[in-house]
């Protein structure tokens, strides 16, 4: 690990001007849920006493954490995104910190260091809170927006898990859909416009906007506080903070209330236009349109009658405020919508009064998506970097704008500073949505959200390798895209992953990874490929085939409780069964901090609590440039084939202390059947600790390792119809 991470226009660089690749994985998706009480989030119990929950033991217990890091460094990953939330922080109230948390969390990272990972924070969230249906922010927000989580699902303003009633029937990704719902519209809308189009929404003498955002920014500058005051933590290992995950406009830039957004292109389930999300979310019954997600995207399935009788998602006119001590002003009345109250709508006729409300800004100025990402996001963004960088003053800050938008156009503005980095997520969304790996045909999602293209149909790939080919440019369009708008800076995917319950669990029940190995393969080439840095999403200690990542029906780890073998130990915590930690110490015995071995069959005679419960490994682990000595020009991993090339371009000579070092697992590249060649210098390979160092002259090099092939496949496309005959035994050909 650098002890001090540089950037050099789009590289990372160590001490030794060395290009460093950010190759890494989030840890960990069970950090959305708390420990105490245990609530993932099949389970109901207790779920609406948000106040008293505790996340500490996240990301796993601290007796624990050699063997997970210990299995990630095995992997070759070299970087973590540490995922936390603000009610993992701040879950009692308004500026009451969890210190014990706090605590944990400074273990774990000292933990992290010992491993020699580079770490950023990322404060996650998804729809905003777990009683939203997501995971983030304490259940006192929702309850200071007047919003009342408990009447969310009679409303429908957002579909909850936990209250769901049968969980095992939870609908595969429709959580994501909750963006559109009323619960998420009002509270991304007064979380970042507030001020703008809620002004009689104040508490405390403050705009609910600021309220929230002021409180948030403090709880993330309290923990980069703790994690300063360490004096250990920053910059090595805690290279910098990414912001606000996955950011949504709520509201913000709706042209009319009543229309589907023609850029809205997820629909699954009940699909409300903004317009019936507020009757409804005003206990008015609407006629809803039902859509599902195909291989080609959503279509109509039908209608649904949504009638919540009355009941309101907002908090009852009676609500007593005294619950946190907050004062809110006279002028926001409770037992009404918001909107109603700023004249969006009238609550007497249920006619709406402005259908363009949130389509301007207050000087008239029309707002859309890129609009709200240049003004609301960044005004938001600057407010929290500069808060993280009073602290952590050499921080990098890990800028995310809202999901597939085009970043905000800050190039040559104070806004670009030299320690950001432009941080996308990509999604093979046919994949994710479909929880399949279809081999014959895929869409360009990003060229049909850029216009790229007359009809949707013209968006289709046919073929695996056109598949690769077309994730791999959806890639770099949108590294360009950073480069063009946020200027020449790295570029880290901090997500990107598949779903393994694919095929309806079929490799649970068979032990046959063949569709997730190629999935993951294709993620990889992709990144490769677009040479960008990335954290795969997702590492879940607790992960199992029932309840996946135990968040909403989400299966996405690369590591599952019960894919270990038989009597394995690794992550038995995890199960509850037993009290006994893993001898830390005796693991440290066994393999140095070093060692990233990850041939199963060695690895399994030294600990085979490392490997156990690793699944598609042959995908996600594969070589990789680790410290390149020159600027890489291209550089891949061909698994069908087990062949690893990079080529480089240098201005010296290396140096005899700072060689080229690449990651080579033994899984691929045993010591006695490896091949290497190379255009010039002297090679060595260290099977023991994974790396093979290169040592070579200036100008342009290459490298070229030949493996053992574990596959048996290739991707050379077969034609269309003997696809068809062997993939669909009944398709054929009008």
């Amino acid at each position: 690990m650098p002890k001090f991470l540089t950037i050099d226009g789009p590289y990372f660089k160590d001490e030794h001007n060395r290009q460093v690749t950010l190759r890494g994985i989030n840890v960990a998706a069970d950090a959305k849920f708390p420990t105490k009480p245990n609530l993932p989030s099949h389970i109901s119990e207790g779920f609406f006493d948000g106040d008293n929950v505790s996340f500490v033991g996240r990301p796993f217990p601290l007796e624990d954490a050699d063997v997970h890091f210990q299995r990630l460094r095995n992997c070759g990953y070299n970087t973590i995104r540490y995922i936390f939330n603000w009610e993992s922080i701040e879950a009692k109230g308004p500026g009451i910190y969890d210190e014990e948390w706090i605590d944990h969390t400074i273990k774990i990272l000292r933990k992290a260091k010992e491993y020699d990972f580079m770490v950023f924070m990322d404060p996650h969230q998804d729809v905003w809170a777990r009683l939203a249906g997501g995971s983030g922010a304490p259940m006192w927000t929702i309850y200071a927006m007047g919003l009342n989580p408990e009447t969310f699902e009679v409303t429908e303003a957002a579909l909850v898990h936990n209250t769901y009633s049968d969980p095992a029937l939870f609908p595969k990704m429709i959580w994501s859909t909750n963006y559109q719902r009323f619960a998420c519209l009002t509270m991304f809308t007064l979380w970042f416009a507030g001020n703008d189009f809620a002004p009689k929404c104040i508490i405390n003498g403050q705009n609910i906007q600021d309220f929230l955002q002021d409180h948030f920014i403090a709880a993330v500058k309290h923990l980069a506080q703790r994690i300063h005051d360490a004096g250990d933590l920053e910059d090595c290992p805690v290279i910098g903070y990414e912001s606000l995950n996955e950011p949504n406009r709520g509201l913000i830039g709706y042209q009319k209330l009543d229309v589907i957004p023609t850029q809205q292109k997820l629909q699954k389930g009940t699909s409300p236009t903004a317009w019936q999300a507020i009757l409804t979310g005003s206990g008015r019954a609407c006629e809803i349109t039902t859509w599902d997600f195909g291989g080609t995207g959503p279509y109509k399935t039908g209608s649904v009658l949504i009638d919540p009788k009355g009941v309101q998602a907002w908090l009852p006119e009676d609500y007593d405020d005294s619950r946190y001590g907050w004062k809110r002003d006279p002028g926001w009345k409770l037992g009404t919508c918001v909107w109603a109250q700023h004249g969006v709508w009238d609550p007497e006729t249920d006619t709406i009064l402005q259908n363009d409300y949130f389509g301007k800004m207050p000087n008239g100025e029309f707002l859309d998506a890129a609009k709200f990402t240049e003004t609301y996001f960044l005004q938001h963004y600057r407010k929290y970097s500069k808060a993280i960088r009073e602290v952590h003053k050499t921080a990098i800050m890990f800028c995310q704008p809202p999901v597939f938008e085009i970043p905000p156009s800050i190039k040559g503005t104070e806004d670009a500073d030299d320690r950001l980095v432009y941080a996308p997520h990509f999604y093979d969304g046919i994949t994710l949505m479909t929880k399949k790996w279809n081999r014959l045909w895929n869409v360009d999602v990003l060229g049909v959200l850029r216009g790229r293209y007359l009809s949707p149909t013209f968006a289709v790939k046919i073929g695996e390798t056109a598949i690769r080919n077309c994730l791999r440019d959806q890639l770099k369009a949108m590294k360009q895209e950073g480069i063009d708008n946020i200027g020449i800076t790295p570029c880290v995917f901090t997500e990107i992953g598949i779903p393994y319950d694919m095929d309806d669990k079929y490799a649970y029940k068979t032990g046959d990874y063949i569709s997730q190995i190629r999935a993951m393969d294709a993620n990889h080439f992709a990144l490769e490929g677009a040479q960008v840095g990335f954290t795969l999403w997702t590492y879940c200690a607790s992960n199992n085939h029932e309840w996946g990542d135990n968040w909403n029906g989400e299966d996405l780890s690369i590591f599952s409780l019960d894919d270990r073998p038989p009597n394995s130990a690794a992550g038995k915590h995890q199960d509850m069964h037993s009290a006994e930690p893993i001898d830390s110490e005796s693991l440290k015995r066994a393999l140095s901090k070093d060692s990233m071995s990850t041939t199963r069959s060695d690895m399994q005679k030294i600990t085979p609590d490392i490997v156990a419960g690793s699944r598609a490994a042959e995908a996600f682990v594969r070589p990789s440039a680790v410290y390149t000595a020159g600027i890489i020009l291209d550089s891949g991993f061909n698994l069908s084939r087990s062949i690893f090339e990079l080529k480089l371009i240098a201005s010296k000579p290396t140096d005899e202390a700072a060689p080229t070092e690449m990651f080579m697992p033994p899984f691929h590249f045993p010591k006695d059947d490896i091949k290497v060649t190379v255009t010039g210098g002297k090679w060595e390979y260290e099977s023991e600790r994974s790396v093979l160092r290169w040592w070579h002259a200036e100008g342009e090099q290459g490298i070229r390792v030949q493996g053992v092939g574990k596959m048996g496949v290739d991707y050379e496309d077969e034609g269309y119809l003997e696809m068809c005959n062997r993939n669909y035994k009944q398709c054929a050909i009008v």
